[in-house]
């Protein structure tokens, strides 16, 4: 799985979990499953039209953890991302924030997202 730290003006999306998605109403870094000969970039590229009709420029990875929830186990990989264009489009989220680092951990985030949203809190 792949995850997208995006910025725009020194500030970071977060989109909150949809009511028919696992872990409804948690906020999570957009982005989702790496397909069958796709490069984790690719599929972040992908993944972010798909879900918020944007297309971002991918850079450098910021962490990747494993959680063990009750469905299995997650690994998640997060990128910091820059928004080239769009405005982000509710498609599979609820809703979506920007926030200032020092917002970040008032959300309710995924458990496989927090170890991300902690190193960009504490100046990653």
């Amino acid at each position: 799985m792949v995850g997208a730290v995006i910025v725009r003006d020194e500030l970071i999306l977060c989109a909150r979990r949809g009511p028919g998605s696992s872990l409804p109403g948690m906020w999570e870094f957009p982005g989702g499953k790496i397909e069958p000969n796709e490069t984790p970039r690719e599929a972040l590229e992908r993944e972010i039209d798909e879900e918020l009709a944007c297309t971002v420029d991918v850079g450098a990875q910021l962490t990747s953890t494993t959680h063990s929830y009750d469905f299995g186990d997650v690994t998640l990989t997060t990128f910091w991302c820059e928004l080239r264009s769009g405005t982000p489009k509710l498609t599979e989220h609820s809703e979506v924030r920007w926030l200032q680092r020092s917002e970040l951990e008032s959300l309710d985030w995924a458990p496989a997202d927090l170890p991300a949203v902690r190193e960009i809190s504490a100046g990653a």
